[in-house]
């Protein structure tokens, strides 16, 4: 099955919650608050107290007004983010001015909004976001009053000190903007991997449900269908040649017929061997996930090595068909001319071997290939391009999970030279995958089916 691209910054999809701008600006207005009130009353340093007051309050009116005015759950568009991040900015920036400047050990504080901004906005908002805060902490050296002390004593830090406390804030903005950004981003990539994941599962599931719905239909419209084709055929026993009514009945009968058919096809269909059965030995599993790269052009021999009569046999699993099929789809892609496909078996494991002859794994991401989006192979001596767009990347990764929830370890590596190619071992403990083998529905579902298979 081809991959399909799930783009990871998709921002647009990631609005920023108005509530949690609010709430984070609640928490820096009491803050604020309490600093201003005891320095000014419990410290008696003298400071405008007023202005200081006066840009909190602004503050907490605009709250009030978001408050009143918008709902809660609203979900902000970038730039409107962008802008509350902003404001929030220039007013730290007019605190600070009035009680210190850069000497004001909360300075520091100044960097949150372009955080805040790294992990949920588009990267050119947050780029706008850093400068608007590198021109502030630049005013904030250059002009500003006097850092609140005790009356009659003056404290003032040395110019070079300032000069150095904001090289370290202009740092910080863009290291940890760069910081946040990246471990957000993995974050955003993980989670759409994780979505796809889902959403694969969910159409296999969904599809092997199907074909159980499809048999049971065809047991429960078959006696009343076989009772329309008997009274037809009694019914045009007992009507005359000329009657009227008798080609109606005739079709009657023969449509009747046709839907007995139909669903004899969906019977045959739910027991068809390899494709559709419930329980499925290995053999046929790989038979199945082969069969459709049969035509690709590439030689894929499948060898099975331990007692045939000790096959392991299981109920379908599309978490094991899935990876299984994705494993090989990838290996033809990369291959020259031959994937090997080794089963082996013994008491205490099953282990699925799948080997190309192509250019293998790339040496400087082999370690990675498994995460989302990773999706580089070697190139071959010959040059030929990477395989990029056609797999390792999240479909790789899909694989890996679905692979690893039955309980499956997976080890990647090269061939050793003068051969050339790329190897993925599969192993899973026998219990399990006799347990699971190719399912992982509870026990009282599996129970459900059965019953509705076997009536």
């Amino acid at each position: 099955m081809p991959e399909q691209a799930f783009p990871s910054h998709g921002f647009g999809a990631r609005r920023l919650k108005l509530d949690t701008l609010v709430r984070l600006r609640w928490l820096a207005i009491i803050g604020q608050t309490a600093t201003v009130v005891f320095v000014r009353f419990w410290l008696e340093y003298p400071m405008p107290i007023g202005l200081c007051l006066a840009a909190i309050a602004l503050s907490a009116w605009l709250n009030l007004f978001i408050k009143i005015r918008y709902p809660s759950s609203l979900r902000l568009q970038g730039r409107t983010a962008a802008l509350l991040l902003a404001y929030d900015v220039l007013q730290l920036s007019v605190l600070l001015s009035l009680t210190g400047g850069l000497q004001n050990p909360f300075a520091v504080l100044i960097i949150v909004p372009v955080i805040v901004s790294a992990t949920t906005l588009a990267p050119r908002l947050t780029v706008m976001l850093g400068g608007l805060v590198i021109a502030a902490v630049t005013a904030l050296a250059l002009w500003h009053m006097p850092l609140p002390w005790p009356e009659g004593e003056t404290f003032s830090m040395p110019f070079l000190y300032v000069v150095g406390f904001w090289l370290a804030l202009v740092s910080a903005v863009f290291f940890m903007g760069v910081y946040a950004f990246r471990v957000s981003e993995e974050a955003r990539q993980l989670a759409d991997a994780l979505t796809a994941t889902e959403l694969v599962l969910a159409r296999e599931q969904h599809l092997w449900a199907l074909d159980g719905l499809a048999a049971a239909a065809a047991h429960e419209l078959g006696t009343p269908l076989a009772t329309i084709a008997l009274v037809t055929k009694e019914l045009e026993r007992e009507l005359p040649a000329d009657s009227p009514y008798a080609e109606d009945i005739a079709l009657l009968r023969s449509q009747s017929q046709r839907c007995r058919d139909i669903l004899g096809k969906l019977t045959s269909l739910s027991t068809e061997p390899g494709q559709h059965i419930d329980r499925l030995p290995v053999s046929h599993m790989l038979a199945e996930v082969v069969e459709p790269h049969a035509d690709t052009g590439i030689d894929i021999q499948v060898k099975f090595v331990g007692d045939r009569d000790s096959e392991p046999v299981g109920r379908r699993n599309p978490s094991i068909l899935y990876g299984i099929g994705n494993l090989v789809e990838n290996a033809v892609d990369f291959a020259e001319t031959t994937v090997e496909v080794t089963a082996v078996w013994n008491a205490d494991e099953v282990a699925l071997t799948i080997a190309d002859d192509g250019p293998g794994f790339a040496s400087e991401v082999i370690d990675h290939i498994g995460e989302p989006y990773v999706t580089t192979r070697a190139r071959t001596t010959e040059g030929l391009e990477d395989h990029e767009a056609g797999g390792l990347g999240l479909g790789f990764f899909i694989a890996k999970t679905l692979l690893e929830r039955t309980g499956a370890r997976l080890a990647l590596s090269n061939r050793e030279a003068p051969e050339h190619g790329a190897i993925v071992r599969i192993v899973w403990p026998r219990d399990a995958m006799d347990r699971l083998g190719i399912s992982g529905r509870s026990d009282e579902r599996k129970g459900l089916e059965s019953h509705s298979m076997d009536s």
